[in-house]
C-alpha cells in the first residue's frame, strides 16, 4: 500500500523537476532545487481512562509513521509539494471494541456445533486479539504555491486524502499572504474544507443485539451467561435483562469541517518578531465516536465473564470480566471552535534564540484551554543546534463529559472520553539538528541538507503519559 502512494509520486517528482525549462531570464527562485524530506516517528502511550471501554481501562497504544515530502520548483515562482505517508498502529483500547475476540457469528456457529471454545471472558484492562487492535492510516496531500515577481504576494492551495479502516477524509483549501513594509509585515488568510465519512464500527454487544433482533439468545449471547451486579446469572427471557438504552446508531455518516484563519506577523527590530492568529472552525455531522462506550449511573450493570472479578472491575487486577455497554457516545451534530494565539521570537545572539507561543481556545461545547510553549534553540558550532522545549496545557471539561458510571440516561448528550475532561499536561522535549552547510554528503544526486532528531515526553494529571521520537532527513537534488 505504501508503494502505491509514495513511490510513483517520487518518480513523478524527480522526472518532472529534471524536465523543467531553465532558460528564462534570471530571477531569484522561490526554491532553488528539488527538496526531499524523509520523516519517521514512533509514538507510544499508556493510561487508565480508555474511552472505548467507557472511561476506564488500558490506553496502551503504539504508532510508527513514515512520511515523505517532495518540494518541486516548477519555475522561478511556483512550487509543487507532494506529501505522502503511512502510519501503522496497535491500540489496546480499540481492540476492546470486541473484548471477547470473536464475532457474534462465530458464537452462533459454535452453539450449532455444540462445541463452545471455553468460557467467554474479557476485560477493559486486557488487550483483545480482535481485528480492531491495529490498523493502517494513509494520507496524501498535493500543494501548490505561487509567489509574485516582487515576492510580496503568495498564493497557495492544496488537496488531501486520508483513510483508515473506519474513516476516510477528503480535503481542499487555499491561502493568500501579503508582505509589505519592506517585507517586515505579513498579513495572511487561509480557508480549508474537510469532507469526512464514517464507516462506523460499534461495540460488539450493541451491534450483536441489534443485528439479531434484540435476542439475548443469539449472536454474541448465544450460550453465554449474562451476570448482574452481584454475579448472578440472569434469566434472559425475564423482565429484568440487559439492553442498550438506544438502538439508533450513526444516522449521518458525514463529518464536515470548515475553517477560516487570519494571521498577522511583524518584525519589530533586527532581534524580535511577533505574530498573532485567529481561527474559526465549524464542524457539522456525526461528531461522536461510535466505538466509544458510555455507562450510566442510573441503570443496572450487567457483565460477561468471571463473577468473582466484578467487585474489582475498575482495578487492573480484573482480567476476565467485561461490563456490557449502556450506549455509545452521543454528542451534538455541530461544534464551533475559536483558537486565538500569539508568537514572540527573540534573537539573543548568534548562539541562542528564544521562541514563545501562547494560545487561548474555546468552543460551544464548554471547553476552554490555555497553551504555553517555550523553545530555546542553542547553536553549537557551525553544524549542530540543540532544541530544548517545554509545553504546558490546561483545559476545562466539555459540558457533556461524565466519567465512568456517572452519566445519566436522561441526558441527551454524553461522553466518557477523557480528551473532553478537565485536565492539565506538561510536555518536555529535546531535539538536535545537524546541518550540512555545503551538502557535502551525497546519495546519488541527493545531497544531504540536514538531519533532525527530537524526543518529547508528555504527561497528564489523569494518569496518562506518552512519548514521541522523530527523525527527519532533508535532501536536495543537485
Amino acid at each position: 500500500m505504501k508503494n502505491l502512494f509514495i513511490i510513483p509520486l517520487l518518480l513523478f517528482a524527480v522526472v518532472f523537476a529534471n524536465g523543467q525549462d531553465t532558460s528564462s531570464v534570471y530571477k531569484k527562485r522561490v526554491l532553488e532545487s528539488l527538496e526531499l524530506d524523509i520523516l519517521t516517528s514512533y509514538f507510544f502511550q499508556d493510561g487508565d481512562n480508555a474511552a472505548v471501554t467507557g472511561g476506564i481501562g488500558t490506553e496502551e497504544l503504539t504508532d510508527f509513521t513514515t512520511d515523505i515530502v517532495v518540494s518541486i520548483p516548477l519555475n522561478d515562482d511556483d512550487v509543487l509539494t507532494i506529501d505522502g505517508g503511512i502510519s501503522a498502529y496497535t491500540s489496546a483500547s480499540s481492540s476492546n471494541l470486541n473484548p471477547f475476540n470473536k464475532s457474534s457469528e462465530a458464537y452462533d456457529e459454535e452453539a450449532e456445533d455444540g462445541n463452545p471454545d471455553g468460557p467467554v471472558t474479557g476485560s477493559p484492562w486486557v488487550a483483545s486479539s480482535g481485528s480492531s487492535k491495529g490498523d493502517l492510516w494513509i494520507h496524501a496531500t498535493i500543494g501548490y504555491n505561487h509567489s509574485s515577481d516582487n515576492r510580496n504576494n503568495i498564493y497557495s492551495g492544496h488537496i488531501s486524502f486520508a483513510s483508515e479502516y473506519d474513516y476516510t477524509s477528503f480535503g481542499f483549501g487555499g491561502g493568500y499572504a501579503r508582505l509589505f513594509n519592506d517585507k517586515n509585515t505579513e498579513l495572511s488568510f487561509k480557508a480549508n474544507v474537510y469532507l469526512d465519512k464514517w464507516s462506523p464500527e460499534y461495540p460488539i454487544e450493541i451491534i450483536s443485539y441489534i443485528n439479531h433482533g434484540e435476542n439475548l439468545n443469539a449472536g454474541l449471547f448465544n450460550g453465554v451467561d449474562i451476570l448482574d451486579q452481584n454475579g448472578n446469572v440472569i434469566d434472559k427471557n425475564g423482565t429484568k435483562v440487559w439492553s442498550p438504552i438506544n438502538t439508533t446508531l450513526v444516522e449521518n455518516k458525514n463529518r464536515n469541517t470548515y475553517s477560516l484563519s487570519v494571521g498577522f506577523s511583524q518584525i519589530i527590530s533586527k532581534n524580535a518578531q511577533f505574530s498573532v492568529f485567529l481561527d474559526v472552525i465549524q464542524q457539522e455531522g456525526w461528531l461522536a465516536n461510535p466505538m466509544q462506550r458510555v455507562y450510566f449511573g442510573d441503570r443496572d450493570n450487567y457483565y460477561i465473564g468471571n463473577p468473582a472479578s466484578i467487585p474489582i472491575y475498575t482495578s487492573k487486577d480484573n482480567k476476565d470480566v467485561f461490563q456490557l455497554a449502556d450506549d455509545i457516545e452521543r454528542l451534538p451534530s455541530s461544534r464551533t471552535k475559536y483558537p486565538l494565539g500569539a508568537r514572540f521570537n527573540y534573537y539573543v545572539n548568534q548562539f541562542i534564540v528564544v521562541r514563545t507561543y501562547y494560545r487561548y481556545y474555546y468552543d460551544n461545547w464548554g471547553v476552554n484551554s490555555h497553551t504555553i510553549n517555550l523553545e530555546v534553540p542553542i547553536k553549537i558550532g557551525m553544524r549542530f543546534t540543540l532544541y530544548p522545549s517545554y509545553r504546558y496545557y490546561t483545559q476545562t471539561a466539555a459540558d457533556y463529559f461524565a466519567p465512568y458510571e456517572t452519566a445519566l440516561s436522561t441526558s441527551q448528550f454524553y461522553t466518557s472520553d477523557n480528551d473532553l475532561s478537565a485536565f492539565n499536561s506538561n510536555q518536555y522535549g529535546i531535539g538536535v539538528s545537524y546541518t550540512d552547510i555545503f551538502t557535502g554528503f551525497h546519495i546519488g544526486k541527493l545531497g544531504l541538507k540536514n538531519i533532525d532528531f527530537k524526543y518529547n515526553y508528555y504527561q497528564r494529571n489523569t494518569n496518562f503519559n506518552a512519548g514521541f521520537f522523530s527523525l527527519g532527513f532533508k535532501f536536495v537534488v543537485n
